[in-house]
């Protein structure tokens, strides 16, 4: 059982590094506020290529593909409220912010829902 919990959190963790580097890859190549780095790009290939292979190898929870998918989302939803508090001229960071937080409701309402 704690096998599985351990697993369930790399899982959960890659999905959420996998959604900060794709649009950290995306900012660094589309952006011209943001610098160009090769990390985004090297961070995404190896997370998804991780996140792939424990999908091929393991088989998924009921009701973890959703939470994958949160937690992607969340990571996507902070990088670009991170770089838009750090680069104001790219607008306002409210609408991510207030997205992060409604996704960080529903993610705690699915783990207490699965305990």
């Amino acid at each position: 059982m704690t096998e599985q919990n351990t697993r369930d959190k790399g899982t959960l963790l890659l999905a959420f590094i996998t959604g900060l580097s794709i649009n950290g890859s995306f900012s660094v190549l589309f952006s011209a506020f943001v610098p160009f780095s090769i990390f985004p790009l090297i961070a995404l290939g190896l997370a998804a290529w991780c996140l792939h292979q424990r999908y091929l190898n393991r088989s998924m929870p009921e009701g973890m593909p959703s939470l994958a998918a949160a937690f992607f989302l969340l990571g996507i939803l902070l990088y670009s409220a991170m770089v838009r508090a750090e680069y104001p001229e790219i607008g306002s960071n409210f609408i991510p912010t207030i997205l992060m937080v409604v996704v960080i409701f529903w993610i705690g309402l699915r783990i207490r829902a699965r305990k």
